[in-house]
């Protein structure tokens, strides 16, 4: 859902401004672009989330994440002050060296202020410290430096935005509100350079950006999600969900979306597709979670049947403190059947609430 709300768990355990001060989201929103691709500070929660495959001309595979997370502290109109702590501003960035069998991943936490952190669409920039997002047109240029790795990465979109969901939102459980707004870039060309140690990889691939904004979104009986972005070599491309609740169901909210060649969308219900665990478990020796590895998935209506399997078992995200709540991010490939065609694919598989239920529920 490309919800990443897993990451932002330090902002709401720690800072819980009353929702009420906040916009949730709801339907008749009417997207309008380059402004939506920028700040919401309307609503209490948003992230801006990229992920992608790559490869080197020797092909050497990498996989990587850089995200950027807002959220919301006070929306006080008598606190005008450029340095008066308004959002939080977090950040992850994820290297997956896939022929490597390493695994590098960082964050960061800083508050809003004046050369620090923020998002600025008169720049077209969205930053936190070194770690920034520079839109030149339509184009992305991700920039994120870490001491033992560094991205530069430029990112064109080969087709317009999605807007996921019906009537302009994307709803994740019952009642008004408990919903976001959700687009995403679904192909981004993708080139650039990775620095790894003293070594300097050019790459090219396929990127997937998804931008999330508002303030509720799951309720007390949900624990967790699985998520993919899917990019199939027929230049098609899926995104799925499925929700997990308390009981061991899989909630009715879960829900995807379908992209065909020429970027129409398909919006999938629960009952439009099939996303399950097909038995192999990795074990995380930190948190003692069990993620599955191996994952298919079934969509009738367009004659789809997929196996999604990661090249790296440990790509888990685990928080510098006990606040924020560890989640798995990775790369994965696919197998695709589609009727009597076969293909290949790749993607980002996350997992989140495998160790414990996510502290997002209000």
């Amino acid at each position: 859902m490309r919800s990443k709300f897993a990451c932002i768990g330090v902002a709401l355990l720690l800072l819980q401004p009353l929702a009420a001060q906040y916009r949730t989201a709801l339907p008749g929103y009417r997207h309008e672009f380059p402004r939506d691709h920028f700040n919401h500070p309307d609503y209490q929660t948003e992230w801006w989330y990229y992920t992608g495959n790559l490869k080197s001309p020797d092909s050497h595979r990498f996989g990587f994440e850089l995200t950027f997370f807002r959220q919301g502290v006070s929306r006080d109109p008598a606190r005008t002050a450029a340095w008066e702590l308004r959002d939080l501003y977090l950040a992850h960035l994820a290297l997956s060296d896939l022929d490597g069998g390493k695994f590098y991943h960082s964050e960061r936490t800083n508050r809003s202020g004046p050369g620090i952190a923020a998002v600025n669409e008169s720049l077209g920039r969205i930053w936190n410290g070194n770690w920034q997002i520079q839109w030149h047109g339509e184009d992305q240029e991700l920039r994120a430096i870490d001491e033992r790795f560094q991205l530069h990465l430029t990112l064109h979109p080969e087709k317009p935005p999605v807007i996921h969901g019906e009537n302009g939102i994307s709803q994740k459980a019952e009642g008004p509100g408990r919903a976001s707004h959700y687009i995403s870039f679904t192909r981004l060309a993708t080139s650039g350079a990775i620095e790894l140690g003293n070594k300097r990889f050019e790459v090219r691939g396929t990127s997937w950006m998804d931008h999330e904004f508002f303030t509720h979104q799951l309720d007390s009986e949900q624990t967790g999600w699985d998520w993919l972005s899917l990019q199939l070599a027929d230049n098609t491309e899926l995104m799925l969900f499925r929700i997990r609740r308390k009981d061991g169901s899989i909630d009715p909210y879960s829900a995807g979306t379908y992209v065909d060649v020429n970027g129409k969308t398909t919006h999938l219900r629960s009952a439009d597709f099939v996303l399950q665990p097909a038995g192999e478990i990795w074990a995380s020796p930190k948190t003692g979670a069990r993620y599955p590895m191996h994952w298919r998935v079934a969509i009738r209506k367009f004659n789809i049947e997929l196996e999604a399997k990661t090249q790296l078992e440990s790509q888990e995200l685990t928080g510098k403190t006990g606040f924020a709540p560890n989640y798995w991010e990775g790369a994965i490939v696919l197998s695709v059947q589609r009727g009597p065609q076969s293909l290949s694919g790749v993607g980002y598989l996350e997992m989140t609430g495998y160790d414990r239920p996510v502290p997002f529920t209000k």
